[in-house]
Parts: structure tokens; sequence; C-alpha cells
């Protein structure tokens, strides 16, 4: 009994010994971090990216999203879009960060709400290991791993501009303003009012803001043209708004007073009834973004961000002014969205 015993025994270390000594063998490497490294993820885990827009009513999101789900497509990704129910809901937009946060998503397109409202939960999304990218809107005391957008005070420089070009030196002009707390819009205003003193207009109003729907752009753009309402026509020559809202609000508004056309308006963005205004004349000029390309932009280059390619910090997403005279141009056709 004890000899069979042993000779069991031994076979068992023999067998050891050779299991220890191929797993032991320095031809074989250690396992290495993937994060510690920046290395691609594998590529059995689909990616998550959250994509969180100002709102989802305006064109302006409708085509955003077009633009994200296409790359999302493109990159097999499972693309989480959601938005604050209200475009002037700070607190909710914070919401959705810090819910996609806690879901450990592996990235966030943010375009965010306020300036300063979504830095910090900017930050403790990056904090958590989930890199932040921003879109249309920027961020104060935050670098995220890129940022895309219109060059915004570029733009409103030249809608100033063109304003000007159409009213002559000396005009009389008035700028409805979004929302307090937007750094796009409020890039573009201050573009505006710089092109403006530039070119001798005189402002007489700039303090007012249309806010984040239609309905509440058209109640503030009715107030302004009562202001400034003598007899059947105007006592200003031209009106600049800064997004689509407020570009809307303030068309409705001239129809209802029956001074669509008879005053020179510039706006910024698109919508079909916005841009059959523009073919009728009716309408000066819009400043057109591309917002399908911001976000396709926004999915890709996160994508290529968690792949660990190095990215721009940023990136001019482009905008074309719209008048009558191009609005039928390839040009023009590019930013409109794609379906």
């Amino acid at each position: 009994m004890l000899k069979k015993g042993c000779i069991q025994l031994g076979c068992l270390s023999v067998f050891a010994a050779a299991i220890i000594s191929g797993c032991g063998s320095s031809s074989t490497p250690a396992p290495v971090d993937a994060k510690s490294t920046g290395a691609t993820q594998s590529t059995d885990k689909k990616l998550r990216i959250a994509f969180i827009p100002k709102g989802a009513t305006h064109e302006f999101w409708k085509a955003m999203e077009a633009g994200a789900r296409k790359a999302a497509e493109e990159n097999n990704v499972e693309l989480l879009w959601k938005s604050a129910l209200k475009e002037d809901d700070r607190a909710e937009q914070v919401k959705v960060v810090e819910n996609f946060t806690n879901e450990k998503v592996d990235g966030i397109v943010l375009a965010p709400l306020d300036e300063n409202a979504l830095t910090s939960p900017s930050k403790e999304a990056m904090n958590a290991g989930i890199p932040v990218l921003i879109v249309d809107s920027g961020l104060k005391g935050l670098e995220p791993v890129s940022f895309i957008a219109t060059d915004n005070y570029q733009a409103g420089k030249e809608c100033g501009e063109q304003l000007a070009k159409a009213v002559g030196a000396k005009a009389k002009v008035v700028l409805l303003r979004y929302q307090e707390g937007s750094a796009s819009t409020m890039a573009r205003e201050q573009g505006f009012l710089d092109a403006a003193k530039e070119k001798g207009l005189e402002v007489v109003s700039s303090e007012q803001y249309g806010g984040a729907t239609r309905e509440s752009a058209q109640s503030a753009s009715e107030n302004l043209i009562a202001r400034f309402k003598s007899g059947d026509g105007l006592t200003i020559k031209g009106i600049f708004t800064p997004n689509e809202s407020t570009a809307f609000g303030m068309m409705r508004a001239l129809q209802t007073a029956q001074l669509l056309g008879k005053v020179t308006l510039v706006g910024f963005d698109s919508s079909k009834e916005l841009l059959d205004s523009v073919k009728k004349g009716d309408i000066e000029g819009l400043m057109l973004q591309d917002p399908f390309k911001m976000g396709y932009l926004g999915v890709t280059n996160m994508v290529k961000h968690i792949k660990g390619e190095k990215l721009e910090a940023k990136v001019n997403s482009g905008s074309v002014f719209v008048t009558k005279a191009n609005i039928d141009s390839d040009s023009v056709k590019a930013l409109l969205p794609k379906n």
C-alpha cells in the first residue's frame, strides 16, 4: 500500500511541475491594462455613447440627431440620445449628465444649455473616467476631449455686416437675444453688436430675450414691434435674431402685424417656414450652421478618442449665410437636414 501511494504521489508531482514550467515561460507577456496605456478597448464590447443636446423640438436638434445616428450606425455604437423636456431647463440637463455618469457609459457628447451650470457635472463625469466631448456651445472651466461648433462670434459678426449692407449706415436696428447663459448665442450676439458698431448702425434695443420656445419668442417679438411701431410701419430698419426660435417668433410677429418684408430681418438657423420666407424675399437672410455634421463628428470623434486617437481641441463645423440669391445652391443644400 505504501509503495503504491508513493508512486501516485510521484506522478502527481511530475504533472504539477510540468504545468508550472509551461505557465512560467518567459516568452509569454504579462497582461496589460488597456486604460493605463490608452489602448483600444475590446472589440467584443459595443460602445455606449450618450448624446445630450440642448433640446429636441427645434429643427436644429433633429438634424444633429440624424448625424449622430448615422455615425453610430457606421461605428456599431449604441447611441443614447436624451435631452431635457424644455430647452431652458438647466437642472434637468444636469440630471441627465449625472444619470449617464452613474450608468458608466463609455462617453458623453454634450451640447450644454448653460456655460456655467453644466461644468461641474461634466467634470464629475471626466473624473469618473468618462470622456466628455462638447458640441455647439462651450463650457467655462472645462477642457473636453474636443469642442465641435460653429465659429459663433464670426458668424454673428457676418450677420451684422449683412444687415448693415441691406439697411445702410446709421440705420436704427434691434437685437432680440435668445437666453442668458447660452454661450453659442451670446457669442453671436456679441459678434453682431461689434459689427453694428463698426458699420455705424444704431442699436436701439438689445436687452430683450426671446427665450427657448417659438411661443415665448413670438411674444417678446410682438412687444418689440409694439414699442417701435409708428403708423403702418416701424421706426427701425432692421432686426437680428440669433437662433431658430427667435427667428421664427419674430417672423410670425411681423406676419401678424403685416410687416414681414417691410423691415429687414436677418436670422440664424433654419426651418421650412423660415427658408420659404427667404425664397419669397420676406427675410433678408439666415446664417445656416451644420448641425448634421456636429452630430456626426460628435459620435465619430468620441469613438476615435476611446480608441486612443488624438483629436483636435477645436473643430469649426462651418456655416453659410443664405439669401434668396443662393438658397438653391449646392453649398446651402448641403446644410439642410438629411433624411
